[in-house]
């Protein structure tokens, strides 16, 4: 009895020193670090649950450079996002729903009451200011057609499957030196471009705020975003020019300081652009050939803009991110920041491109605003996010390395308990992100979907692979499960755990896998294709590439990563997909889905949900009301905490659920 008293007192002073899962949704996190013209402000986001109205709530923050002060600067039930500093520094452009749709407000830097400048009935997508601050550019669908209200009037609601669009214009609106508080003086908003030859998606704005380039697709249909060309149109006369017919997706223009030249982000005419290499490439502004100028840069590069010393971007590299310069004239590349374990995967920049700001970490620590000179980099800090953590004892992470079945080499992030005992054996749970081409770093972050800090005090080590396919480790890795979804990645991940288990670090006896989107698909192919595993959660995942391909919105993808339709190739389809290897499945599986996804439509999970019903296998079908391919609000993810911890703490310790969450 004594003994047993000691172990309750051990495990709850463990618990009580880590984070609950209401904690880590809660804590603040930063983002949007937007440095001010002058140099002298930094506006950036602050993230933070709001139970009561359910959201993750953003506000705007100030920080000053020169002093290190910082300041809440809008505040309120509704978010204030996307702030955007007018040229003169005097004034700070933001969206908000404070009325009900995204709309532009403008306020002061010092504070002081925002000032609604824009009215549309569907709302704003994104602003830009004209450099001479005369005016903002913003995209949006506008107001409803007549037709449309009428039928709607004397129909009813319906769709018709690739007919019913708005297609997102270009529309400006002047910005006084003073917003009237009154709606009928505000400033009238005039259209750009008209008509339903295209649908706009990221634009800017000519240095001489004359002209705007723009990229747009001929729908807003996301499987359309081959069609995605370069186009400028004169803000005075409305004359829109295509720059070129290459195919696309051609995307986020940025004009060269001296307004003559224009970069973008091109697929290059590569029919298969979600795993293939982007470029940055350089066309006049007045149309004719293009120049690719990062042929050599083994990533996809996320173009920020045009210096007067090059062109900056951000890309991945392994499990870090970096800002890079490369010169258009000698194609040299320049990396920004180091050292070579950092994360900084954007940056705002002053126009002389001297100084910048970001969001950034160095691995085992939490993001933060920081600035910094562009010549050396050498960050400053100005948020202290890692400060609400500082009474816990958290895990730690590292990268790991180690070859697949095939010889592959692989990296991973492991995270281990605060109290790491290298003599002990611990459970294993496997956390797979998606994308695929998304990738996992040492950085530290609040628990989103999965408690890995409550795991990790329970006992686990968390395995989060960089599985082929991953960013970061450039174009041949990301092809490397072309055909070979599910297949190939199951190797990366079972070669991981046999690392881990043959440096004596893992219990074989408890194992999980869990993960979201591409990493659901690959946790169900784990718990149809292995029996090496006690429990899985598929959160969103594809259990069949036939059912899959016909329901979502974003046909393209599988074309391009299995090179066929069902029709053409109707076994690679079931070769890949975990619905085919049923037979096999032990496995208990909990499966979460937000029930309107259109990204995995529900169907992906009512399959594999009856296949192991009808199987005998331990199975639970959680469907999220409301919500389409992320969960994202605080109370909801709260849910999808607690129904993960419950389901592998019942199979991997043997414990009942406590909360009731999981099983009522």
């Amino acid at each position: 009895m004594y003994r047993l008293s000691l172990v309750a007192l051990f495990v709850f002073a463990a618990f009580a020193q880590t984070p609950t899962i209401d904690q880590s949704l809660s804590m603040q996190s930063v983002g949007n670090a937007r440095i001010s013209p002058d140099g002298q402000y930094v506006a950036y986001t602050v993230t933070q649950a709001n139970w009561e109205e359910n959201e993750f709530a953003q506000q705007i923050w100030i920080a000053v450079v020169a002093s290190g002060e910082r300041y809440e600067l809008t505040s309120g039930k509704k978010s204030s996002q996307n702030p955007k500093w007018s040229p003169d520094s005097g004034r700070i452009a933001f969206l908000s729903e404070r009325d009900g749709k995204r709309q532009i407000y403008l306020i002061r830097p010092h504070g002081g009451e925002a000032q609604q400048l824009t009215s549309e009935e569907n709302g704003v997508d994104s602003m830009e200011w004209a450099p001479d601050g005369s005016a903002i550019a913003f995209s949006s669908t506008g107001p409803d057609a007549k037709a449309k209200k009428d039928r709607k009037e004397k129909y009813g609601e319906f769709d018709v499957i690739g007919g019913d669009y708005s297609m997102v214009r270009l529309w400006l609106v002047k910005t006084p030196a003073e917003t009237p508080s009154d709606a009928k003086q505000r400033p009238q908003v005039e259209a750009l471009t008209e008509g339903d030859k295209f649908s706009v998606s990221d634009f800017a704005w000519s240095p001489d705020s004359k002209h705007i380039a723009f990229s747009a697709t001929r729908d807003p249909d996301i499987s359309s975003s081959e069609t995605a060309q370069i186009y400028t149109i004169d803000v005075a006369d409305k004359l829109v020019k295509k720059l070129l017919d290459s195919k696309g997706p051609n995307t986020r223009p940025r004009w060269s300081p001296d307004g003559t030249q224009i970069a973008y982000i091109t697929a290059n005419g590569d029919p298969f652009y979600y795993y293939m290499n982007a470029h940055i490439a350089v066309i006049p502004a007045t149309g004719g050939e293009p120049r690719i100028v990062t042929a050599k840069f083994d990533e996809d590069p996320s173009l920020i803009d045009w210096g007067p010393d090059g062109i900056y971007f951000a890309a991945f590299l392994k499990s870090n991110a970096h800002v890079f310069r490369v010169n258009p004239e000698t194609l040299g590349i320049d990396r920004i920041s180091s050292p070579d374990s950092f994360f900084v995967p954007d940056a705002s920049f002053t126009p002389d491109h001297r100084t910048f700001a970001a969001i950034g970490a160095p691995p085992n620590h939490f993001s933060e605003v920081l600035v910094s000179a562009t010549k050396d980099f050498a960050p400053r800090y100005f948020t202290n996010m890692g400060d609400q953590w500082k009474d816990f004892k958290l895990t730690t992470r590292e990268v790991i390395e180690w070859k697949s079945t095939d010889g592959t080499p692989i990296q991973g992030v492991l995270m281990k308990p605060a109290d790491y005992n290298p003599s002990r054996k611990y459970a294993l749970l496997v956390v797979i992100h998606g994308g695929p081409t998304g990738f996992d770093t040492p950085e530290s972050a609040p628990d989103r979907y999965y408690p890995m800090e409550r795991f990790a005090a329970k006992g686990a080590l968390i395995l989060r692979p960089n599985y082929r396919g991953s960013a970061g480790y450039g174009e041949k890795f990301r092809s490397l499960n072309v055909r070979n979804l599910g297949l190939g990645d199951y190797q990366d991940v079972i070669s991981g755990v046999d690392f881990l288990i043959a440096k004596g670090m893992v219990d074989k006896d408890r194992v999980g896998a869990m993960g979201w989107s591409e990493g659901g698909y690959i946790s169900a192919f784990i718990t149809t294709y292995s029996d090496r595993f006690k429990a899985v959660s598929v959160g969103a995942g594809i259990s069949d590439w036939m059912t899959y391909y016909v329901n979502t919105d974003i046909h393209p993808f599988t074309r391009q990563y299995l090179k066929a339709t069902p029709w053409d190739d109707p076994a690679i389809y079931q070769k890949t997909s975990p619905i085919f290897y049923v037979n096999k499945a032990k496995t208990p599986t909990l499966i979460q889905h937000g029930d309107q996804d259109k990204r995995v439509p529900p169907p992906n999970a009512f399959e594999l949900y009856q296949a192991l019903k009808d199987r005998g296998v331990p199975v639970k079908l959680i469907l999220y009301k409301g919500f389409g391919h992320p969960i994202n609000k605080p109370k909801q993810q709260r849910a999808v905490m607690e129904h993960n911890y419950e389901w592998f703490a019942k199979y991997i310790w043997g414990e009942e659920a406590q909360t009731g969450a999981a099983t009522k």
